[in-house]
């Protein structure tokens, strides 16, 4: 592998312009193809499988014209306090509006009228219209979405409250905010961490690049495969972090191979050899555990997983051709201050340490700068019982809130409450009930009418007798008979407790009236959808970490030629996840810290949340696992005893390692004001997880076992030894 990378290096270096001309192709080859693709990503979820789908699709199939696919809006109209919407000039205006959203969009197939359709409140101070469209959510253009929220305005002109839900409305649009803050802070650690502006830019520019690919990508395949619309926020996420740090790592160990007295062509061929290495073996472990959300069987959470992958292999790929391409362009000028202090020496850069990561010291002699990491390890190594007893309890407090996680799909309950879609859904609460925003559809069905309508009518009037129900509507049958709906409207919220007691308990209803009738009952909607969905998480989470870190592991022991360095490494990963998803239910569940987060609405947590969050993590753990302990082997396997393996491995790559956490940390961070709950729920448990996986697991825990494993960290059965392939991913061949 080392010598493969170094060959690559070489090349990409020595034909820099027809590397850089390939990327700049590619990408805008792949931008043309977004530019010319028509439709959107989309925000439903399909559950393959589970009773609620199952009804879903039976719906489709029976009911067509109720379930064309088409977007909807509810629209909610509340008089001027102390008036009736049913009052004469209130009726007019109302009348009015109804007016002005039929007239916003040729798309526009229906508005129906509340005073005919019955949907006005008791009190007769709030009715609602339902907007019904012949196109999807997906292909309502932008001029849609603002002529119907100047509807919505002429409606508020009239003096009425006017307030929009449903997949109709535009959600808040952030641009590109987040990608700009987590480039910001990434370019400040850079410019510090290497000291030269041509050094710090290389890894901006390629990760733009990169990043640049990927999503224009997405946009062109988002229509093809229906991608989520936190598809492509997770993919940019998640290919700036690794796309500037994997060019970070190669452009550092550059300057460490020029501090040696490599010229430059060698220089970036060794840098490639064998930090490269590490890059491709870090990518390879964070792809493994996003395609492994297949495991799962949700197709939304398996688009995610794999464009969130392919988002890695471009970064990737970019790290190990275009940077040493681009180096190429300015080999002098990317060393920054360490050339400036060589010449000013009088001599050359080779009596820097070979390897070290840590040549550019903005202050003082680089023996000192350098020295920071190895007096971190010589510290830890001299107590290491010590503190891994103390790392492992401070993490195990900060994992406790997550014995309390709540898991839910997003609704408009869960918008922040200046948007439109949260006041619709709190003036139905307040106007037609809590359960209002969450009902459950009955579906009935059998391939006879009789036995249908005589099991309708059984599981009608069982509902309606139910604690919790405060409607339930009589059944409505499609042309043939043979399937009918049973609309219910819950006493309590969607979320609440009470309302999934009521879910289980009419399908225990369904089941009982199928034994003795022989029809089917199930049971959909929104709560419904949530039960299923929770269910599901909850009995693949324990196959898809087995297949995910089975995989990983299996890596590793290649890369490491290790069992034990492996394994701590998974376990390392447990902790970081705990202690992350713990740190998620305190802030966006439990609400603590809100404030300084900028956090408007805590509730459940979302259900792709925990299982995405773990993908993730795993991945980016071994990141940092293979760039620090492949420093510690590679001194290790040239000579150096255990202990003193993990001083030298820390002095060449804490700071490094230190800065690239630092980036990633921000750029996750950059994602927290995100509008999307999942997203900025996902950008904050990812900052937290970097931080404590970086500083607590791999540059504390890692150390103070491995020192006291001493020889036995690196030792591995004979017969695994001569049965693996040797990947040489410290470059030893380079050496020789």
């Amino acid at each position: 592998m080392a010598t493969f990378l170094h060959w690559i290096g070489r090349t990409a270096f020595e034909r820099r312009r027809l590397v850089l001309l390939f990327w700049v192709v590619v990408l805008a080859a792949v931008g043309a193809a977004a530019a010319h693709t028509t439709g959107g990503s989309t925000s439903s979820f399909t559950l393959p499988g589970t009773e609620a789908q199952r009804a879903n699709d039976l719906l489709s199939e029976k009911f067509p014209a109720a379930n064309a696919g088409g977007a909807t809006a509810r629209v909610v109209l509340r008089a001027p306090h102390g008036e009736k919407i049913t009052s004469t000039g209130n009726r007019a205006s109302v009348a009015a509006t109804l007016k002005h959203l039929a007239a916003s969009s040729s798309r526009v197939g229906a508005v129906s009228d509340p005073f005919t359709s019955g949907t006005v409140s008791e009190d007769g101070a709030t009715a609602y219209t339902t907007v019904a469209y012949r196109s999807a959510a997906t292909d309502l253009t932008e001029r849609d979405h603002e002529r119907f929220d100047d509807a919505l305005h002429e409606g508020r002109e009239t003096g009425l409250t006017v307030e929009a839900s449903g997949n109709a409305v535009a959600t808040t649009e952030e641009g590109n905010s987040a990608e700009a803050i987590g480039f910001a802070l990434a370019a400040v650690i850079l410019l510090l961490t290497l000291g030269s502006s041509i050094a710090a830019g290389l890894p901006l520019l390629t990760a733009v690049i990169g990043v640049g690919i990927s999503l224009a990508a997405l946009a062109a395949l988002g229509p093809v495969f229906d991608l989520n619309s936190n598809t492509s926020a997770l993919a940019s996420m998640l290919g700036i972090a690794v796309g500037i740090d994997y060019a970070l790592f190669i452009v550092s160990r550059y300057r460490s191979e020029r501090a040696a007295g490599h010229d430059a062509r060698e220089a970036v061929g060794r840098a490639n050899g064998t930090a490269g290495s590490a890059v491709v073996f870090a990518g390879l472990t964070v792809m493994i555990a996003l395609v492994g959300l297949a495991v799962v069987n949700l197709p939304v959470l398996t688009a995610m997983g794999i464009a969130a992958a392919g988002a890695v292999a471009v970064a990737v790929l970019v790290a190990i051709t275009l940077v040493p391409a681009m180096l190429g362009f300015a080999p002098e000028r990317v060393r920054g201050r360490s050339r400036d202090r060589a010449v000013g020496r009088g001599g050359s850069e080779a009596e820097a340490p070979r390897g070290s990561h840590d040549t550019q010291a903005p202050r003082g002699s680089r023996e000192a700068k350098a020295s920071f990491g190895r007096r971190w390890a010589e510290g830890v190594v001299r107590r290491p019982v010590r503190v891994l007893v103390t790392a492992v309890a401070a993490l195990t407090v900060v994992a406790l809130p997550a014995t309390g996680l709540e898991l839910g799909l997003p609704d408009d309950g869960s918008q922040p409450p200046s948007t439109t879609q949260r006041r619709a859904y709190d003036m139905l609460a307040q106007s037609f009930g809590e359960g209002f925003n969450g009902p459950l559809t009955v579906v009935v069905t059998d391939q006879s009418a009789a036995t249908a309508k005589k099991a309708a009518a059984t599981m009608h009037a069982k509902i309606r007798e139910l604690d919790d129900v405060a409607l339930a509507t009589p059944a409505v049958f499609n042309p043939s008979g043979d399937t009918a709906i049973i609309s219910v409207i819950p006493d309590s919220a969607p979320s609440g407790d009470a309302t999934k007691d009521l879910v289980t308990r009419i399908r225990s209803l369904a089941a009982t009236t199928e034994n003795s009738i022989g029809a089917r009952s199930m049971v959909t909607g929104t709560t419904a959808l949530n039960i299923d969905i929770s269910d599901k998480f909850s009995a693949a989470l324990m196959p898809y970490l087995l297949v995910v870190v089975g995989l990983a592991v299996l890596v590793l022991i290649l890369v490491f030629r290790s069992l034990l360095v492996p394994l701590k490494a998974a376990l390392g990963f447990l902790l970081s996840v705990l202690a992350s998803l713990g740190a998620v239910v305190a802030v966006f569940q439990w609400g603590w810290l809100k404030d300084l987060f900028g956090i408007e609405q805590t509730g459940p947590i979302m259900s792709l949340m925990p299982i995405l969050t773990v993908g993730i993590v795993f991945g980016l753990a071994m990141d940092y696992q293979v760039f620090l302990v492949t420093r510690i082997r590679e001194s290790y396997v040239h000579g150096a005893d255990p202990r003193q393996a993990i001083s030298t491995g820390f002095q060449h790559s804490a700071k490094v390692i230190t800065a690239a956490a630092l980036i990633m940390i921000c750029v996750f961070a950059g994602f927290i004001g995100s509008t999307e709950s999942v997203i900025a729920a996902l950008g904050f448990g990812l900052a937290v997880a970097v931080a404590l996986d970086a500083f607590i697991v791999r540059m504390t825990i890692v150390p103070a076992v491995l020192a006291l494993l001493g020889h036995r960290a690196w030792s591995l059965p004979a017969w695994i030894d001569r049965v693996l392939p040797n990947v040489d991913i410290e470059g030893e061949q380079l050496t020789k």
